[in-house]
């Protein structure tokens, strides 16, 4: 019985994100096809279109199952421990120096290599 009421509530989710993709293809022929009206009324037009596509495909299990990860997400952020302003400009400032340091270190190689290049190519010429 379970199988039966889960194929049956897959197959009018799957109607129901159809329908979603429907009306939001709808919305875009629509926001082109009234392309001599107002840019701001085919904008609102479309938002209110798009709107109703989300509306329908939330109304889907996976749809709700997006909304309890969403919710699930947003108390995993709060739980996090930002760190302070001086924590984050230590860290930048040593971000920076090591970027100089390799910066430099890079240089040296290239120029090291460049070096050896050319004595290569003028002992061949």
């Amino acid at each position: 019985m379970a199988v039966n009421t889960e194929t049956q509530s897959s197959f009018f989710d799957t109607v129901k994100l159809l329908l979603a993709l429907i009306v939001l293809l709808g919305g875009i022929a629509g926001f082109y096809y009234f392309a001599e009206e107002s840019l701001l009324y085919r904008v609102l037009g479309l938002l209110a279109v798009v709107g109703v596509a989300i509306g329908i495909s939330l109304m889907t299990v996976k749809g709700r199952n997006l909304i309890g990860f969403l919710g699930s997400s947003r108390t995993e952020v709060r739980k996090m421990v930002w760190p302070t302003r001086a924590e984050t400009m230590q860290t930048t400032l040593m971000v920076f120096i090591l970027v100089v340091i390799l910066a430099i270190f890079l240089w040296f190689v290239d120029m090291l290599l460049g070096a050896g290049v050319k004595a290569l190519l003028s002992v061949g010429g």
